[in-house]
């Protein structure tokens, strides 16, 4: 018998990699497989643990390879997270107004944080079926949230996490269709304390900064929660609803 499985994709963020180990504490025995573009040091293993450490460089091919190879598992996966995600670079900050906007950044952005997610998502969702109970999840954020634009500015970073809202609302119908029991979700974590947000800090209310750690409980917690109902819950680290 396939040994219950989970798929974390992403694994080198540090939301990631404190949600590996809340999951691997909570569920021992499930077989946990992560998946990043490098090697990872710090995901500890033992012995006794069950886990699988895949490279991928996210391309097509690699995607379409490293699915290929861990398909006998995907139809049981319990959960399946995508953590890969972007804000800024060496190169590339957000916008502030209309002259900041560059083509090479809103690429780099759309490839991140949409395209990549959704061919996860495609190849490992053709292999789920109405027996499948998994839920898959994706890190949006609030500003994706058309409706709660009140502040203007990071037009890419928005764009492509809104493209990404979609993306995962339109594979909520099909899985209806295709895999009943299994659930969509779009989780924004909050403002964390990793190198995504460290030039964004200053201006984080107190209180408001969380550590990976809590925000990868809460997620644990949340997914626990889900149910498959055919719809996405765009949610926040508490479990409130985001507004599209």
């Amino acid at each position: 018998m396939t040994k219950p499985a989970i798929i974390i994709i992403g694994a080198s963020s540090s939301i990631a990699k404190a949600f590996f180990r809340e999951q691997h504490e909570r569920y021992p025995q499930h077989l946990i497989i992560t998946i990043s573009r490098h090697s990872v040091e710090d995901l500890y293993t033992s012995p006794e643990m069950h886990h699988r450490h895949i490279i991928c460089d996210n391309s097509p091919s690699e995607i379409a390879r490293v699915i290929d190879d861990i398909a006998p598992f995907i139809p049981t996966t319990q959960s399946i997270t995508i953590f890969n995600g972007q804000l800024h670079n060496a190169n590339f900050k957000p916008e502030k107004r209309l002259e900041d906007i560059q083509s090479d950044y809103l690429q780099w952005l759309f490839t991140v944080n949409t395209i990549t997610p959704l061919l996860w998502l495609k190849g490992m969702g053709e292999l789920l079926n109405n027996n499948s109970q998994c839920v898959l999840t994706c890190l949006s954020a609030r500003v994706a949230s058309i409706d709660d634009n009140s502040l203007g500015g990071w037009y890419g970073y928005r764009a492509s996490k809104a493209a990404l809202n979609m993306a995962v609302k339109t594979l909520s119908v099909e899985l209806t269709r295709r895999a009943k029991h299994c659930k969509c979700v779009l989780f924004h974590p909050g403002t964390t304390d990793t190198p995504l947000s460290k030039p964004f800090q200053s201006n984080v209310p107190e209180g408001k900064l969380f550590s990976p750690k809590f925000v990868a409980i809460q997620l644990s917690n949340l997914l626990t929660q889900t149910v498959a109902n055919g719809q996405v819950d765009y949610i926040d680290w508490q479990g409130k609803p985001i507004n599209w």
